[in-house]
């Protein structure tokens, strides 16, 4: 069981409130330094983050201790457990979720006082190693700063990367160890990039005897291990809530998200196995968190919201789709005392959710805001996006009129309750992604999502009880060129750092054109930057889906066994 930590004198009242810290001696041991590119806050809500953490602290050669971005600027970095400078580390291992903290990234290895190339860091330096969902799709905006990008599942490669790091030996040898016997990794200087005249990619070839196609790593099942909460902090968006993984990978292939196609097929836990989990959280909170990309595919849920109805555990939900919201569903989520449940349309109209393959349709949306209220849910979240593929004027205001519309449901299920709760309408701008049927298109530039965003706010504007919150669409641009880029794309990354964060100053002083790589159609045979990276899913699968999308066709759900359809059944690691 996680125990309470001992705290440093240099944070007390923050590590006095958490539980499930780990302190150990440095001596005789391998020393990884654990690294969110972000607020203590942000990283202590990523179960990825929690999971390393735990899995690296299990081995008795290894000691694993966290680093955040400090709170106040000036702050030096150290690490939280033992306050160590992360310099005196074996490993500096980063894990980033988000490709907007890739400038955080190298502002820590700068902190840190490491030459920000890796090709400039001598034998003493720690190894940079990066792992998450953001270089797990596209690493080579980071490529040049890192050592190694470990590329899938923490599960199948956490053992084999502490072994080839811990045998001694010159940096190069050890890196070589990494990149032919560590599954999913990938050593970035091992690897030549070249270029069509026109800026397009030619090819990434081995430079090293290390393979060609990096396999991402994977798990083949589920059901020997548990992803539970390693620690439970304060001051973050699960504070007191212990978090348990039901389930990797999602089975409706809405053609947006990445999570539907690096994850294929879909894995689930027994329900014996997270009856077990929930048992042992509820013996440290009274609340616990089920997550996953699809929790209301999860064979058993009904049955887990049976089994642990009257207890101390109340069950909330990371995610719900509005077409699985059945009655004992609902009444689950009423009995966690939960005060803001989220439906996700994706989009407004009935085209546009075509498009995106959402799978549901706009009665299902509104009978489930109704149902929602009708338990006793007060507040409702709507999540939409704006700019995507072949969206018109009319489908952007569509988003307004379905909101009115579950307004109207809303409303009247809330009058039989006595009180009227509030809506909020969460917009962001469409990025998009590798490794997903979109990864061709090309995206909207920042003054036209920012003209789709007002019009919907102000079609909402006087709409009482409805909020309206959207992303910012400079930002959603630069998330665009860091999921998309190459290696080039690196150099202006290194401009933005050194311009402290100025990124619009970064953009104009480059030579390479950012819209190359994040307003431009992609043509159907383009090679793109992680082409040599394998998820299991084929190339040619994601352009038919594409294909589909654009002529507003959708595509059955993934059968998640005994298929050939989409390659993914077939070249499923093995653990």
């Amino acid at each position: 069981m996680p125990r309470k930590s001992r705290s440093p004198a240099h944070a007390p009242s923050l590590l006095d409130r958490e539980i499930g810290a780990v302190t150990k001696s440095w001596q005789n041991r391998l020393r990884v330094v654990l690294v969110y590119p972000n607020r203590y806050a942000v990283g202590m809500s990523s179960l990825g983050f929690q999971t390393v953490y735990a899995m690296l602290n299990e081995r008795q050669n290894t000691v694993c201790e966290r680093l955040f971005l400090p709170e106040q600027e000036h702050l030096p970095l150290r690490t939280l457990e033992s306050n160590r400078r992360p310099a005196e580390a074996d490993i500096l291992a980063f894990s980033v979720s988000f490709e907007n903290d890739y400038l955080n990234l190298l502002a820590m290895i700068d902190r840190c006082g490491l030459p920000l190339h890796a090709e400039d860091r001598n034998g003493d330096a720690p190894l940079v190693i990066a792992g998450g969902v953001g270089p797990m799709l596209n690493p080579e905006p980071i490529a040049p700063f890192v050592d190694a990008v470990l590329i899938g599942e923490a599960e199948p490669m956490i053992d084999a990367l502490i072994d080839a790091a811990a045998e001694p030996s010159d940096r190069k040898s050890r890196l070589l160890r990494i990149a032919r016997c560590v599954p999913g990794a990938y050593v970035p200087s091992f690897y030549r990039v070249h270029h069509h005249a026109d800026g397009t990619l030619a090819g990434i070839e081995p430079t090293e005897a290390v393979p060609a196609v990096v396999r991402g790593a994977r798990a083949a099942s589920l059901g020997t291990f548990s992803t539970r909460s390693a620690l439970i902090g304060p001051e973050t968006a699960f504070e007191d809530r212990y978090l348990v993984e039901v389930s990797r990978g999602c089975p409706h292939g809405c053609r947006f998200c990445a999570a539907g196609y690096i994850y294929r097929p879909p894995r689930f836990r027994s329900f014996q196995r997270l009856a077990a989990d929930i048992d042992r959280g509820a013996e440290m909170t009274d609340t616990v968190g089920l997550v996953g990309a699809a929790v209301s595919d999860l064979p058993d849920l009904e049955a887990l919201c049976r089994r642990f109805d009257g207890s101390r555990a109340r069950l909330s939900f990371s995610s719900l789709r509005a077409d699985a919201l059945t009655p004992a569903l609902i009444a689950a989520l009423a009995r966690s005392r939960v005060k803001t449940a989220t439906i996700a349309p994706d989009a407004g109209s009935q085209r546009m959710r075509d498009v995106i393959n959402k799978g549901i349709d706009e009665e299902t949306i509104l009978a489930s805001a109704e149902a929602l209220v009708a338990a006793g849910i007060p507040n409702l979240k709507l999540y939409f996006m704006v700019g995507l593929p072949t969206e018109t004027e009319e489908d952007v205001a569509a988003i307004v009129d379905l909101c009115k519309r579950v307004k109207h449901r809303f409303l009247a299920s809330s009058r039989t309750r006595g009180r009227m709760g509030e809506i909020t309408v969460s917009l962001s701008s469409f990025v998009p992604k590798p490794f997903t049927p979109f990864q061709w298109a090309a995206m909207d530039d920042a003054g036209r999502l920012k003209q789709k965003l007002r019009r919907v706010k102000e079609g909402l504007r006087r709409v009482a009880n409805i909020r309206v919150h959207s992303d910012v669409p400079r930002w959603a641009v630069i998330q665009g060129l860091l999921s998309r880029g190459d290696r080039n794309v690196a150099r202006m990354l290194l401009d933005a750092h050194r311009k402290h964060g100025n990124w619009p100053a970064a953009l104009k002083a480059s030579a390479v054109n950012a819209g190359f790589y994040v307003f431009r159609q992609r043509g159907a045979n383009e090679r793109f930057p992680w082409d040599f990276i394998d998820h299991g899913v084929k190339k040619s699968f994601l352009l038919a889906e594409y294909r589909r999308a654009l002529s507003g066709r959708v595509s059955p759900e993934c059968p998640m066994r005994d298929c050939t359809w989409c390659g993914a059944c077939e070249t499923a690691n093995e653990v």
